[in-house]
């Protein structure tokens, strides 16, 4: 028999018994969705924290207090009690690998303009900021080095203090405002930035020279952290180990003993993606069990049918059929079955991803390989649990299947 008239029979089998064969279809399809479906969350989410971190910066590097070994192998943590003080930045910026350096200092406290109150995040941090985390100004100009020297009190508003104080679409430039009981003046506004890797909305905090809120603000000598930007993506790697070899000399520490983390983009996103993608395998795991019920059931099915056809099994073998037409006739049928299944369970999984994507606001996307494997897999599904039911099908002897009952 040709490959063409063995499959036309195989449809034809599958056809007289279309619930059996839907029913039997289920198993790979529920599969089949929810593996794509959970492959499409995790993809997603792997794009979404990749995004949020590049838009920390351009080529940045930040160097924290603090490392899981200081002196005397007393594990601190990040951000131990272990001192970052304005020299070390300064000392950075004799890096040749650093283009821009900027110190670091946060506080929380409250800004007040007539009758509008917001409590927020204040960084203080100097000029260099906005080339280091590639962010414009949407109105008036961000604060010089002489504010940084004198430790002026201005501020630049991030989008959302802006218009929680003054409204959407009000350029405040100019204006005083209260922080801490203290009037200091708004020179501007940054443009609208969304979350940072870290899921902190960077929009709700407001900026001034660290210098003023080391004195004015917190009281504090000491740094948060230290931002450096490489002066180029192939120079992060060098900038990073120079900067390690300058925080050394400065701290009169060694390899065993520093008291400070240098971190890259390239080390956030690795990290975070890595848990992103073991959370992925988990659950397409978890989902694949249903991949391999729906194939015990193919298998189960296709043994039915075996027994059910006994005596057109033995017709055929006696009128000159070979025993890998019946094989390959069983076969097909199970392909057919897990590959038709996946076909629906890719269309099944794309829709769940597109409804929690465009209705639930969450992170999905469907990558072209999953959707390969997912075919591929069905397909081996098919021949791997339809082997079996085949197998023994063609290995029937034509008069004992003539006289099945």
């Amino acid at each position: 028999m040709s490959l063409l008239m063995t499959i036309r029979i195989a449809f034809k089998a599958l056809g007289r018994n279309k619930m059996r064969t839907a029913l039997t279809m289920l198993g790979m399809i529920i599969g089949v969705a929810a593996v794509i479906a959970m492959v499409a969350l995790g993809t997603g989410a792997q794009n979404m924290i990749e995004e949020q971190v590049k838009t920390a910066g351009t080529n940045l590097i930040t160097i924290s207090p603090g490392s899981m070994q200081a002196a005397g192998g007393v594990r601190t943590g990040f951000g131990g009690n272990i001192r970052m003080v304005p020299e070390d930045a300064a000392a950075l910026r004799n890096v040749a690998e650093a283009q821009y350096v900027a110190e670091s200092v946060t506080t929380r406290t409250q800004l007040i303009y007539g009758n509008s109150n917001w409590q927020t995040s204040v960084e203080g941090t100097n000029v260099d900021l906005p080339a280091i985390r590639s962010w414009p100004l949407k109105y008036g100009t961000f604060f010089s080095d002489e504010d940084v020297k004198s430790a002026a009190k201005v501020v630049v508003l991030g989008s959302n203090v802006s218009d929680t104080l003054f409204g959407e679409g009000v350029d405040p430039t100019d204006i005083q405002i209260r922080v801490r009981n203290q009037i200091f003046r708004v020179l501007g506004v940054m443009t609208s930035k969304g979350a940072s890797g870290g899921g902190m909305n960077m929009d709700d905090q407001v900026f001034a020279p660290y210098t003023t809120v080391m004195k004015k603000l917190s009281g504090q000598t000491n740094l948060n952290r230290i931002y450096v930007s490489a002066r180029t993506a192939d120079d992060i790697a060098g900038a990073a180990a120079a900067i390690t070899t300058t925080m050394r000399a400065q701290h009169g520490t060694t390899p065993d003993s520093d008291d400070f983390t240098v971190q890259t983009l390239d080390d956030i996103v690795a990290l975070r993606t890595q848990t992103a993608s073991t959370m992925t395998s988990l659950l397409a795991g978890i989902a694949g069990v249903s991949l391999v019920v729906g194939g015990i059931g193919i298998m189960n099915i296709m043994l039915v049918s075996v027994t059910e056809r006994t005596r057109e099994i033995g017709l055929r073998l006696a009128i000159g059929a070979r025993g890998f037409d019946v094989l390959l006739q069983f076969l097909i049928e199970a392909i057919v079955i897990s590959i038709f299944g996946g076909a629906f369970g890719i269309a099944i999984g794309y829709g769940v991803s597109e409804f929690l994507r465009v209705y639930q606001g969450m992170a999905a996307l469907v990558p072209l390989n999953a959707v390969a494997v997912a075919v591929l897999f069905s397909a081996g599904v098919g021949i791997f649990f339809g082997f079996y039911p085949a197998r023994k099908a063609a290995a029937l002897d034509p008069i004992v299947a003539l006289k099945f009952e």
